[in-house]
């Protein structure tokens, strides 16, 4: 079976799994390559040099195949050795053979599960990886290989193998009670003690091959081990075994005795340490009906409801199901209580009041840990269609807290000695969200890159990478946008390979059809990340940028009070103020280009863009003082633009109103002092 795991400038890597191989467990063994253009292996100087994160050479890179050693021999490239995907092909690496105690971990219905939901499955399983890997590490183990829905360690000894076993199965299990059971993440885990082979850090043998097989005899949610290990941890932990006999397992000549944990024994204690809540996790608990009108509740349930399902879709969440959280209504909690039972970071509450003519919702977002309120809001809004009004405060609330969130956990990870890609991941957002700034835009890219280095496979982190290339290339930053676009088009591409479903890569996608003069198409991505997330208010805006584009500016205004309806203190709602500002300005509404200009500059006076824009309707108005202190305002920002520069970003449309528009634009932005360039 082949299975892609991973494309890029690099070309496209795969694992060939060969189960039937002695010595082999059954994951990656050999490797394939899509070739270049030219027809050879791909190497480090055909990655694009605006794109440096692609060159990363790809993890887990195994003994390659025949073809491809052969191919490698093939190409010289200094300091004279071959490359197997921009990787060299080393002296031969020594092989140490070690005893130890092997942990083989799998999904069980893993391809059910992203046949079903890959969104909701990959974000479910990034929160079960968390799991398992900090309590792999926590007992002293060592993972040596890794797919994604699988896990290959060591350890030490064969009861800190099975203690982390069970450990890791009850977390899992607790995660699991959050989610129907259709989604449930259930790992089969094997423990085996035996021989074991050591290259480059990665575990092969027979002993790897028979804690494998002992995990596809576990049940879901269960533990299978060797009659050796059983032999090593019966005396030691209180655990019950069934013994299921000797077993023939595939790939494995002599039958191997095999015991099934099956349960604890009286007062049994494994030493369980407090597990740490996993980041993003958050309950949000039924908002109370203030005035008690039982005709009220179902629309307060209906926010409580909704707000936790559009709450899941935030990237990494952990959000407690609807039917735990409704066993708190009524109840007065004790918030840190709350925290340590669900094992949780934050709590959601809020109250709706509604009066003759007036609904009013207060909510609060608090810390469990500290039980410090980290954010706090109020509705307060004439009473209309009542189903309308819930849909506005969910997507509201969601959009929200999903920005608050993630500032909240970047400033979690500044403190954390070891970060790992998750963590980097909300560090390098949080940059972006300050503003699109060449400084803040390098570091974010810097975030995202350190996250990749640590999981080459990390979604996020990739749409990360492209949300800095593109902000660059559509803030006339510099002058290779084209190339910049050209790469995010790929990374997206590869991106919606693996997980059709993201939203926000589809919005990005639309994005970078609209700068490189398919607005069309990119009015028909923003709607496909719409329908995957309905609250995403960027994309209503986008697609109101994408009319700009078309001719249809005098539309523009209505995709963006849109957007702000649902979203009115977006983090990017500035950018949305700007393509009404643009509209206006093309069309010669000089007066109310300068009134979203300037409410744009007052949500972030970070970008130049807006400074700029402001100038030219300044100084179409005949305000030069203004339009000139404007324009200095934007050079501080962006000390190269120039009118040849935002043409050239334009130059991708041929409509003759938008052409027309461009124009107008450019006579201002000359009239304000903008150079030629």
């Amino acid at each position: 079976m082949l299975t892609k795991i991973g494309s890029g400038v690099l070309g496209e890597a795969h694992f060939l799994r060969r189960p039937s191989v002695p010595g082999h467990t059954g994951g990656p063994l050999g490797l394939s390559a899509n070739l270049g253009p030219t027809g050879r292996i791909a190497t480090p100087l055909e990655a694009t040099p605006t794109s440096p994160l692609l060159a990363s050479p790809p993890c887990c890179v195994r003994t390659p195949s025949r073809r491809l050693t052969r191919l490698a021999r093939t190409y010289q490239y200094p300091p004279r050795k071959p490359y197997v995907l921009g990787l060299p092909v080393a002296d031969p690496i020594q092989v140490k053979r070690r005893l130890a105690a092997i942990f083989a971990a799998d999904v069980e219905g893993y391809s059910r599960l992203m046949g079903a939901d890959e969104v909701g499955t990959l974000n479910a399983l990034t929160v079960c990886r968390e799991i398992l890997d900090g309590l792999i590490a926590t007992h002293g183990g060592r993972i040596a290989n890794t797919a994604g829905d699988s896990v290959l360690a060591e350890f030490g000894s064969a009861v800190d193998a099975v203690r982390c076993a069970i450990e890791a199965q009850d977390a899992l299990a607790t995660a699991n009670s959050t989610l129907p059971e259709s989604r449930h993440i259930n790992f089969r885990i094997g423990v085996h003690v035996g021989d074991v082979m050591v290259r480059a850090g990665d575990l092969f043998g027979e002993g790897v091959n028979i804690a494998a097989r002992l995990q596809t005899l576990a049940r879901a949610g269960g533990l299978c081990v060797s009659g050796v290990t059983y032999d090593q941890v019966r005396k030691i932990l209180p655990l019950q075994f069934t013994d299921l006999g000797p077993q023939t397992v595939k790939n494995i000549e002599d039958t191997i005795r095999a015991y099934e944990v099956s349960g604890r024994g009286k007062d049994a204690t494994l030493g369980s340490r407090h597990l740490p809540a996993p980041r993003l996790s958050i309950v949000v608990l039924p908002f109370a009906n203030i005035g008690g009108d039982p005709d009220q509740d179902y629309f307060v349930d209906g926010v409580t409801e909704s707000l936790t399902t559009d709450l899941s879709r935030i990237v990494g969440s952990f959000v407690i199901a609807r039917n735990t959280a409704f066993t708190f209504k009524g109840r007065a909690v004790d918030v840190k209580q709350v925290g340590r039972d669900l094992n949780i970071r934050y709590v959601l509450e809020g109250s709706v009041q509604r009066g003759v003519n007036r609904l009013r919702v207060n909510v609060q977002l608090i810390d469990v840990e500290t039980g410090n309120h980290l954010w706090a809001e109020r509705f307060d809004k004439p009473v209309a269609d009542l189903l309308d009004m819930q849909d506005e405060i969910v997507a509201r609330l969601a959009n929200t807290l999903n920005a608050e969130l993630i500032a909240v956990e970047a400033r979690r990870a500044e403190r954390i000695l070891h970060p790992d890609a998750m963590d980097l991941y909300f560090q390098g957002m949080a940059c972006i969200y300050k503003g699109p700034t060449t400084e803040y835009l390098a570091e974010a890219r810097g975030f995202f890159e350190r996250a990749l280095v640590l999981d080459p496979g990390s979604i996020e982190a990739l749409v990360g990478a492209v949300r800095v290339d593109v902000a660059l290339a559509t803030t006339f930053i510099d002058e290779i946008g084209r190339a910049r676009l050209a790469t995010a088009e790929k990374v997206l591409s590869k991106v919606l390979s693996l997980s059709p479903n993201h939203a926000i890569a589809h919005l990005f996608l639309g994005i970078v059809h609209n700068a490189t003069g398919r607005p069309t198409t990119g009015i028909a991505e923003c709607e496909r990340a719409l329908e995957l997330d309905r609250n995403l208010a960027n994309a209503r805006a986008v697609i109101g940028f994408s009319k700009y584009l078309l001719g249809r500016g005098a539309e523009t205004e209505d995709h963006v009070n849109d957007a702000l309806r649902l979203s009115p203190r977006d983090i990017l709602s500035y950018r949305w103020m700007v393509f009404a500002g643009y509209a206006k300005l093309s069309h010669g509404d000089d007066t109310e280009a300068i009134a979203w200009l300037r409410r744009s500059i007052e949500a972030n006076r970070n970008y130049s863009s807006a400074h700029f824009h402001l100038a030219a309707a300044l100084a179409l108005l005949g305000a030069l003082d203004e339009a000139r202190a404007a324009t200095q305002a934007g050079f501080a920002l962006d000390p190269d633009f120039s009118i040849r520069r935002y043409r050239l970003y334009y130059s991708s449309s041929d409509n003759p109103t938008f052409l027309a528009g461009r124009e107008r634009i450019s006579v201002g932005l000359r009239i304000a002092g903008v150079p030629e360039g």
